[in-house]
């Protein structure tokens, strides 16, 4: 199993808690690292995991070397004659990590007969396989014929889902002398083009002009998207709309029922007529945004069109535009900001146990081993468990992604508390007066 994703977790804080009925478990995670370029096909070589853990080929066939599948995505395949991890299919990094700009894949293999776990880590490292682009190819402003000189309008930003060097790089215009180009850079690095009239517009001279808005990457070779823009000359108009806020912030719970009405923004005109009738738009957003979030261009009312999950994105950013019927316009920042809510109960799976134990196994003998993780953040997401019954065993505590034990509760520390799955695991004693004794019992966990 290769799921986890690091970055994007790396905002959450997940609590995760492990136990183990012997002192003796031996843990290896992260022992083991590789780089592969996305895009391989399926059965690529990714690392000599027999010689980069010195492990003989024999003994990696005959002890139930494998790697661990905890019911997701399986990305990576360990063959056992070979000894070699491969991919066990395409790898998108733009899919697995659209939001990371350090795309990292990790899984498990375990060696049953020996009860070791050993924690594997491949960097899914960029192509350039993606050009820029821009949500709309064809873009419309409008500006009064009275626009002076100097005067600035904000243009769409291309998106380009490659990273370093292969993502977004810079910006060209052509098409018109009336207009020049200005690329200012944001406080997150993004850079963002900006329409900058050179010279004074005339409408009874031109009713309309058109450009070409060229973004390019930095790949070898370069890849480019474009974008046209039709300007059209209004006749005059005295104000711009403006925006009650900069910048507009709210905080929900991940849980804000669909259809629900976040914010509205309010940008008012001092002029009459068209020319104050204010529209709004979203001039930046990720594609998420766009489908978790709607603008209503009327009203500016932002609503809640898809559920919320903390766990897939705690934060959003819009940038919005205002533009009144002459065609100026003002812009502000929208941050919705998802709080936590406990709505993720404690998954507990059973990763390896053994089926019997015989009366004279001295103590530290490993019985049985488990996985428990919360995928909700803070004390929604801090595991406890405990032995359930009177038996003769004991939980040893690791801080990795393992745990082993038996007869056990968990639950987190969330309001309400949830406990997680049901669990439930059969020993048997062997005896020396040559019968067997059986112990079976524990439904895992409960709802404290």
């Amino acid at each position: 199993m290769c799921a986890a994703r690091e970055g994007r977790w790396g905002r959450r804080q997940r609590a995760l808690l492990c136990c183990v009925l012997v002192a003796a478990w031996e843990a290896a995670w992260g022992q083991l690292r590789y780089s592969v370029p996305e895009e391989l096909p399926k059965g690529s070589f990714v690392g000599d995991v027999a010689k980069d853990l010195a492990l003989q080929l024999a003994a990696l066939r005959d002890r139930g070397a494998h790697i661990l599948d905890r019911g997701r995505t399986r990305y990576f395949a360990l063959h056992a004659n070979s000894g070699h991890l491969v991919t066990a299919e395409r790898l998108d990094r733009e899919q697995l990590c659209r939001l990371v700009e350090r795309c990292v894949l990790r899984c498990e293999v375990i060696v049953e007969s020996e009860m070791k776990i050993y924690g594997i880590g491949v960097e899914i490292t960029d192509i350039n396989d993606n050009a820029p682009s821009f949500n709309e190819v064809h873009l419309e402003e409008e500006m009064s014929e009275s626009t002076a000189p100097g005067s600035r309008f904000p243009l769409a930003e291309a998106h380009d889902p490659d990273v370093g060097v292969n993502s977004l790089q810079s910006y060209e215009l052509s098409g018109d002398e009336h207009f020049s180009l200005s690329v200012q850079a944001g406080a997150d690095g993004e850079k963002r083009p900006e329409l900058v009239l050179a010279k004074a517009l005339d409408r009874e001279e031109a009713a309309f002009h058109e450009l070409v808005l060229r973004a390019s990457d930095g790949g070898e070779p370069s890849r480019t998207g474009t974008a046209l823009i039709r300007v059209s000359v209004l006749d005059a108009n005295d104000n711009a709309p403006v925006f009650s806020q900069a910048v507009y912030a709210v905080r929900v719970p991940e849980d804000v029922p669909v259809g629900s009405t976040l914010l509205t923004l309010t940008a008012t005109d001092a002029d009459e007529g068209l020319n104050a009738n204010v529209k709004y738009s979203l001039k930046k957003a990720t594609d998420i945004a766009s489908e978790i979030f709607h603008l209503d261009p009327e009203m500016g009312s932002i609503r809640l069109v898809r559920s919320l999950d903390f766990e897939e994105g705690d934060s959003y950013v819009l940038g919005v535009q205002s533009r009144d019927g002459g065609g100026l316009s003002d812009t502000a920042t929208v941050s919705i900001s998802v709080t936590d809510v406990n709505d993720n109960a404690p998954e507990l799976t059973v990763s390896s146990a053994l089926s019997e134990v015989s009366e004279d196994a001295p103590s530290g003998t490993v019985v049985a081993l488990l996985h428990v993780q919360d995928r909700d953040s803070g004390a929604n997401g801090e595991v406890r468990c405990s032995l359930v019954g009177d038996v003769p065993f004991r939980y040893s505590y690791t801080f990795h992604t393992r745990c082993q034990g038996l007869h056990h509760f968990c639950s987190d520390h969330g309001v309400p508390i949830f406990g997680g799955s049901n669990v439930s695991l059969r020993i048997k004693y062997l005896l020396k007066s040559a019968y067997v004794r059986e112990v079976s019992e524990v439904k895992g966990c409960r709802l404290e």
